[in-house]
């Protein structure tokens, strides 16, 4: 298997994206990487990431691959999970205190700071709509965090959302619950959930 090959292969399994990170791992030069994508048609589309001419830009997994500790969160987790009529005005991330996020800020993200014993509380992988898998909050961890910032959300995103989630097959009261105690909101879920149901 030539170089090419094994740089083929990465590009496929990474649905088009390739990191000079990944090239590394496995043996490669970066000469050989620069020469590949210029041979490739391969655009740099951000510091140590290419891709594929023939695929599809998808601006939240290229922010993870950019930015390996932010967790999307808020509206971004809301449509992640299908609990959102439209795709969100701007992009919502958490990351633990501390986090120098300027960068990210500058681009219009929303960012939004939490400590560190809780960031990762409710984190798991999902699949964008261009089938790259993204860090973001469960469904229980979202809804904690829109009734935590609900006077940011807009209403009818705030309603549809508590809607879905409580007509929901997939809902887990007990994680909701749990979440809302290590958070401190457990009044004001309690609330809304006994009205929901």
């Amino acid at each position: 298997m030539t170089r090419f090959d094994i740089l083929d292969q990465l590009v496929e399994r990474g649905n088009g994206y390739l990191c000079t990170s990944q090239v590394i791992e496995n043996g490669i030069s970066k000469p050989t990487l620069a020469d590949y994508v210029n041979k490739r048609g391969m655009r740099r589309v951000a510091q140590g990431v290419y891709l594929a001419e023939d695929a599809w830009p998808d601006e939240l997994y290229l922010l993870c691959l950019t930015n390996s500790k932010i967790v999307f969160s808020h509206e971004t987790s809301l449509f992640l999970h299908g609990m959102m009529e439209r795709e969100p005005k701007d992009i919502s991330v958490t990351v633990k205190a501390g986090y120098n996020a300027s960068h990210l800020r500058k681009k219009g993200i929303r960012v939004y700071q939490v400590k560190p014993e809780t960031a990762e509380t409710g984190v798991m992988n999902v699949k964008t709509s261009f089938g790259n898998t993204v860090r973001t909050y469960d469904m229980e961890r979202t809804i904690c965090d829109i009734l935590l910032y609900k006077d940011s959300v807009d209403v009818q995103v705030f309603q549809y959302a508590i809607k879905e989630y409580m007509g929901s097959s997939h809902k887990n009261l007990n994680h909701l619950m749990a979440y809302a105690k290590l958070l401190k909101i457990e009044p004001v879920v309690r609330v809304y959930t006994e009205v929901m149901l």
